[in-house]
């Protein structure tokens, strides 16, 4: 749970005085306030975007379960269930921008549930013995840090996603996928993980740095 924060559609044009009014329009009388734009209702929390992300989280312990198992066969519903959990995380945002679905929810949970689904692999892979720890652990403290910071300007502004950061998404989401299927990828899978790791850090750095300018501007 990536980051759940939207625009609705564009306001309506508002009729100065003198302005002829639009066909159909009914017409407001001597001392009747006339019609304003249409203001769209806030959205409910119950609503698709939030069910996607309350899904990924659903999804996080039966893809430890199946991974912790061992079998070839359960390697594989791991996978399944992760692939299944990061094409949530790609939707929700989506559907939460194009239809005007974001909530507050939806900004807390949907970082919550990315850090989840994406710390308990990198996590459960160490203990496997499969991943470095010191690997895990500069992900997972880069990834809290920038939750902190998201909170720490939330009711500031919302800092839109970098091409950077939809790259370290996607590095991720790659590099565990190798490291979840049964088979073993060696080389492939590490220079993946090597690549995530760079972006991840680098981009983490960017992010801190636009929090802090942010931050800044509005105190100011």
């Amino acid at each position: 749970m990536t980051d759940h924060a939207g625009p609705g559609g564009p306001a309506d044009h508002v009729r100065g005085e003198g302005q002829p009014e639009r066909p159909g329009e009914p017409s407001a009388g001597p001392g009747e306030p006339s019609a304003g734009p249409d203001i769209p209702p806030a959205p409910g929390l119950l609503n698709v975007a939030n069910a996607l992300t309350v899904l990924r989280l659903a999804l996080v312990p039966v893809f430890i379960w199946f991974l912790l198992s061992g079998g070839t066969s359960d390697r594989a519903i791991a996978f399944v269930a992760f692939a299944l959990a990061s094409v949530t995380d790609l939707l929700d945002g989506e559907l939460a921008r194009r239809r005007s679905l974001i909530t507050d929810f939806g900004k807390i949970a949907d970082p919550i549930a990315d850090k989840a689904l994406t710390g308990s692999a990198l996590i459960t892979l160490s203990y496997l013995g499969e991943l470095w720890w010191w690997v895990t652990a500069v992900i997972v403290v880069r990834e809290l840090a920038v939750t902190g910071l998201r909170f720490w300007v939330i009711r500031r502004g919302v800092i839109a996603a970098s091409r950077g950061g939809k790259a370290k998404t996607m590095l991720q989401v790659i590099a565990i996928s190798l490291y979840v299927l049964p088979w073993h990828l060696g080389l492939a899978r590490e220079i993946v993980m090597g690549a995530a790791l760079v972006v991840t850090v680098v981009t983490g750095a960017d992010y801190t740095a636009r929090a802090i300018r942010l931050h800044r501007a509005v105190v100011q």
